[in-house]
């Protein structure tokens, strides 16, 4: 695990970074992290690309799926590749698997984020009177 965490912090990336791309890691951040920046991204820019490496996938496809299950987002498009990752321990570079996942904003985004903002705040009212 050590060295894929290795290869991904070495890798070098040819092309710039996009403002609404998310590069996922399996092993920084917690899956709802993601979700939750994914949902911001789609705020500002009506859309988000999600990226991973390796082992990292089957965290973007489970992100894509809980956005799209929510009523969140759409699929626009999927792309996968193969990706050549230098790593200092070996002499040759080691081929990993991409995957790029695109989602856009469904027609009700903003109502279901609309509607769950206030959930949120309705709960931290009932809560603090339970305190008061």
């Amino acid at each position: 695990m050590e060295e894929v965490t290795e290869g991904v912090n070495n890798l070098s990336i040819t092309e710039p970074h996009k403002k609404n791309r998310i590069q996922v890691s399996n092993t920084k951040k917690p899956l709802f992290f993601y979700v939750n920046l994914a949902k911001r991204y789609m705020q500002l820019h009506n859309e988000v690309e999600l990226s991973a490496l390796g082992m990292a996938i089957a965290t973007v496809v489970t992100v894509a799926e809980i956005l799209k299950n929510n009523g969140l987002a759409v699929e626009k498009k999927i792309m996968t590749s193969t990706v050549d990752v230098k790593d200092d321990s070996r002499s040759r570079p080691m081929q990993k698997a991409k995957i790029e996942i695109v989602l856009g904003k469904t027609e009700n985004f903003d109502e279901l984020m609309a509607a769950a903002a206030e959930e949120r705040e309705a709960a931290a009212a009932a809560e603090g009177e339970e305190q008061g």
